[in-house]
């Protein structure tokens, strides 16, 4: 695990003993922090009885302490903790935070740093492949992966320093303060969790554009053209790199792209391109990171080719949790049977829209199934399916050798599934008994 004499006879309260709280816990009590912990589970709170104190933050007197921990998915704009925090001067953080403290005592390394709306997890995962098959010491954690503070520190070797490559969302972001990445990504902002920001797409675009802000003068900030004109938030010399230039001047050309089995469409070639200029800063060969986009074997539940039945493709996107996400999706492929619906994020198509040439009927389900039918009727054949089990088994009768089934639901899972990855893996499962 990770630790840091920083924390060293400090006290933090950690709300939230999931995952990445439990981590949180044990790296500061191996620090030899003064810990009090907190959940709502009994069980959650039973392995930590003698260990450290038991007691919920929002009831305790939090004179002296260095910070409140807290699970990104605590929603600082409603929740209590923020305020009680505050009239203390205690700073609410979360893990990336204390492992930003516990960077200057670990060996040399670099950190990259990936956020944006979509296409986080597939770069992050790229960006880790490459260097791992480059031969570089690296792991990858943040929103992916093992809990940062879990893993062990990374020790340099004969190719160089190790690379920790963090996957962060805005909520994490939220949470950090000190993040000076060594190269910094913004993939891209569209609408997402409005709710978290009081409904104002500016706030949102800022936290993520913090990422940026929080880097120190000759690091690297990588972000589109348009995003990096509108938010205008890189630190002050910075050496900034466009993403739409990156496949005209790194020696790999667009058209490569069909060598790349688990990265296709539009935005797996702007996935590859902030991937490619991360590993270029970083100093790796062309031919690897070629050698890296050839070999990735893609994530689950991101444009994942399941199988091939019948001669019909079967593909799970259900990571596709809103209009932005789903419409890349649209874009790769030609003659699509696409089950669409959940707990839709946003009204509309979105950016969906431009994409409906690509479709051939539509199979709609969830709470937000009628909305859509409403909106795909008379422009594409659709049938109201309300269940992925009648979604799967419809577009199965009705598509011909050659087309694709894409669950890219264009929704939140949570109408009908505990996350997007239940879903997928629903799907996985009914797909595989169509084999």
């Amino acid at each position: 695990m990770i630790t840091s004499p920083a924390w060293k006879d400090k006290k933090y309260a950690v709300l939230g003993l999931a995952r990445s709280g439990r981590a949180t816990v044990e790296a500061l009590l191996a620090s030899g922090a003064d810990v009090l912990v907190w959940d709502d589970r009994g069980e959650a709170r039973e392995p930590y009885a003698g260990r450290c104190a038991i007691g919920d933050p929002l009831a305790a007197d939090l004179t002296g302490y260095a910070g409140v921990v807290v699970s990104p998915g605590v929603p600082l704009n409603t929740h209590p903790i923020k305020p009680h925090a505050d009239s203390f001067g205690v700073p609410v953080i979360g893990d990336i935070e204390l492992f930003a403290q516990a960077r200057a005592d670990l060996p040399p390394h670099k950190v990259v740093g990936i956020t944006g709306t979509n296409g986080k997890s597939t770069t992050t995962a790229l960006v880790h492949h490459i260097l791992k098959e480059a031969g570089v010491p690296t792991t990858m954690g943040g929103n992916i992966g093992l809990p940062i503070l879990e893993q062990e520190p990374l020790a340099p070797n004969d190719k160089g320093v190790g690379v920790y490559v963090l996957e962060l969302s805005s909520y994490q972001i939220d949470l950090t303060y000190s993040l000076d990445c060594d190269v910094a990504v913004l993939l891209n902002i569209t609408p997402d969790h409005l709710d978290r920001y009081d409904g104002d797409f500016g706030k949102y675009a800022a936290s993520k554009s913090r990422l940026l802000g929080m880097q120190a003068r000759g690091q690297n900030s990588i972000a589109r053209f348009t995003d990096a004109r509108v938010l205008g938030q890189f630190a002050e010399g910075s050496i900034a790199s466009i993403l739409e230039d990156v496949l005209q001047n790194r020696g790999i050309a667009p058209g490569e792209q069909a060598d790349w089995p688990s990265l296709q469409g539009p935005h797996n070639r702007e996935n590859a391109a902030a991937a490619i200029e991360v590993c270029d800063i970083l100093g790796i060969a062309p031919e690897q990171v070629r050698s890296g986009l050839k070999s990735y074997p893609g994530l689950a539940h991101r444009m994942e080719r399941v199988a091939e039945v019948s001669g019909v493709a079967y593909v799970n996107d259900s990571k596709g949790t809103n209009t932005a996400a789903s419409a890349p999706a649209l874009a790769a492929f030609e003659n699509i049977h696409w089950i669409v619906g959940g707990l839709a994020k946003e009204p509309g198509l979105g950016e969906c829209e431009a994409e409906l040439g690509h479709v051939k009927a539509a199979y709609t389900i969830g709470k937000a199934g009628p909305d859509f039918a409403a909106l795909l009727d008379g422009r594409v054949p659709v049938e109201q399916c309300q269940t992925l089990d009648r979604a799967v088994a419809n577009a199965a009768k009705s598509a011909a050798p050659g087309d694709t089934v894409l669950l890219s639901p264009a929704c939140a899972s949570f109408d009908q599934y505990a996350d997007f990855e239940k879903r997928g893996d629903h799907f996985r499962a009914l797909v595989e008994r169509l084999a």
